[in-house]
Parts: structure tokens; sequence; C-alpha cells
């Protein structure tokens, strides 16, 4: 099944562009199912469950794994014909960035910038120290990687993707592990960098995307079920979201039915805000009037849930 999604009405400039891509993995498990997506400058959203095909995705876009079936291309470039020169325009930051522990952050950022074509010794120092600065890394520049803190080390993974001044930044799974704070960072970094580069995040997180994004794809199952802005997929979930008092055994009640977002003590009840697969509520509830982009994605793949359980049902 191939599901178009191109963004609606925008007139921005194509950096990547995939078309009816599709990956089998043996054994016959379908990660990718025709998958059509186009986007350029800023910072493009990829979100969806784990086990959806974000990894597959990002790792074709990246010229990790060759696809079964589609076409991908990186500034008019295909990543199975011309991978070399998609891997120039490509600063990847995998889900897992741990190595070079022993090694200091300046030494590690050396390294990989000779290793991606910056011979010149001046040139390429004066690169490492403006990308350390860049990515809030600059103070630290001379301590061992063992020694920095979980965000510290993802801001050096953004940092060695950017070190050859790629203008395509694939990120995948970028906060998991993070605390608040540093997740707020990281969010923030990604948004200034999206000015004027492309920037991928492929997360199963709503967070993660910030207000920076723009533009973002829900995938499921391998396929795009969902394409257009945050305030697109907000608009979806009015009247969905709502928030109910409960007395004693309430809430286990409702959460058999409807997704729980919250809890919070309330005299001697409880008040819940959940989500609902359609427009029906409980008794007594109040809708909420301005959901939020998690709670409309919850909205959205709930009621996706609902639509194959009654067509299971039906074709049984």
């Amino acid at each position: 099944m191939s599901t178009t999604a191109q963004a609606p009405g925008t007139s921005r400039s194509v950096s990547i562009s995939v078309e009816g891509l599709r990956h089998v993995y043996r054994g016959g498990t379908v990660a990718l199912n025709g998958v059509d997506l186009s986007f350029g400058t800023g910072l493009f959203g990829l979100l969806g469950p784990n086990g959806a095909g974000k990894s597959t995705l990002m790792r074709i876009v990246c010229t990790l794994l060759v696809p079964t079936g589609g076409k991908a291309t990186v500034g008019g470039h295909d990543v199975v014909a011309d991978k070399q020169e998609v891997r120039r325009m490509i600063g990847y930051l995998p889900q897992e960035f741990g190595a070079w522990r022993l090694h200091r952050v300046e030494e590690v950022l050396d390294t990989l910038a000779l290793l991606s074509g910056l011979s010149d010794k001046t040139r390429r120092r004066a690169r490492v120290r403006a990308v350390l600065e860049q990515v809030g890394l600059d103070e630290v520049a001379d301590r061992k990687v063992k020694k920095l803190s979980g965000g510290m080390v993802r801001r050096l993974g953004v940092a060695q993707a950017l070190v050859h001044e790629p203008p395509v930044i694939v990120v995948d799974e970028p906060t998991v592990g993070l605390d608040p704070e540093e997740r707020l960072r990281f969010r923030q970094l990604m948004a200034n960098l999206g000015q004027d580069r492309t920037i991928v995040l492929s997360t199963h997180i709503v967070a993660d995307l910030g207000s920076g994004c723009e533009d973002l794809a829900l995938i499921d199952r391998g396929e795009i079920v969902f394409r257009g802005s945050p305030t697109d997929l907000v608009e979806r979930a009015r009247g969905r979201v709502f928030e109910v008092v409960t007395g004693t055994g309430g809430e286990e009640r409702l959460g058999a039915e409807y997704e729980v977002v919250s809890r919070s003590h309330e005299g001697v009840g409880t008040r819940i805000r959940a989500v609902s697969s359609d427009d029906r509520h409980p008794e007594g509830a109040e809708v909420v009037a301005s959901p939020t982009l998690e709670e409309a994605y919850l909205a959205f793949m709930a009621a996706r849930g609902r639509a194959e359980a009654a067509a299971a049902k039906e074709g049984s």
C-alpha cells in the first residue's frame, strides 16, 4: 500500500524525497510498506510507536540499509546508487552514541572531523572549536567522554553529525534517558539548527519535537498514516480530550475504556484527564478546549486502533 504524504501548500525546496519505499527483513517482517514522503529545510518530525518503521526509514535515508523496493533521494542523489555523495550531505546521530569513553571531547571531534575529510589541521581545529561552542560543550572540551552527563553525550553526538557542515541532519530517538532539563536544551538546539538546514527527528516521544517542528508525519506498521502540521493534528483531537472527577473505582473503569493522560487528587476523588477514540465521554466529563500535541497523537492512534478493531470484527 502506498500512502502519498506531500505536505499541503508547501513551497519549500525538497531536500529528501521517498517514493514507494518498501523494506522486508529476513523472515518476512514488513518494516516499510510503500512510504512516500518529501520535505526540505526546517525541522521535520517522524513520530510513531516503537517498531513502527522509523529507524528502518532513517537507516535507508542514511545509506546504511538497502531498501527492498522503492526509491529515496537526498538532494537529488539516490541513496543506493550515490552513497558517497549522500553521506557527504548527511550528519547522522543514531539512537546509541556512547563510544570513545576514554577520549577527551575535543579529541573525539577532531578525529571524526579528520575522518570526514577535514585534513587541514588549522581549519579542522577552528571548525571543532566552533561546533563545540554551538552545542554548548566548549567548556568541557578537555573532559573525557566517560565523565559527561547523558545530555552532554547526546550533544557530542550532534557535534559529530555537524562537524563536516552537512545540509541534512538525521537524529534517531534523541532524548531517551535524558532528564527534563537536558531534553529542553536538546529541543532548543534542534530548533536553532533547523533554521538553515534540514533536520529529520525520529521519535516515539511527542515532546521531543518541540515548538520548532512545523511539519510532521505519523508512521505506524510501516505506513504513513498522517502528514501535516502539529496544528492540523491538534485540530483533529478537538472534542476527544476530556477531564472528569471520579470516585472510588472510577479510575480503573475509565482506564479500561479511555487513554488516561494524567491524574490528580481532588477532594475525596480523582481528577482524570483522558483521551477518547471518538466523541463519546463518560457522564459528567468536561471537554478540554485546547488539547496538547501529545493528546492529539494519543487520540489519533486510539481512533486508528478502534477502526482496525471494528474492521477485524466485521471480517471475522
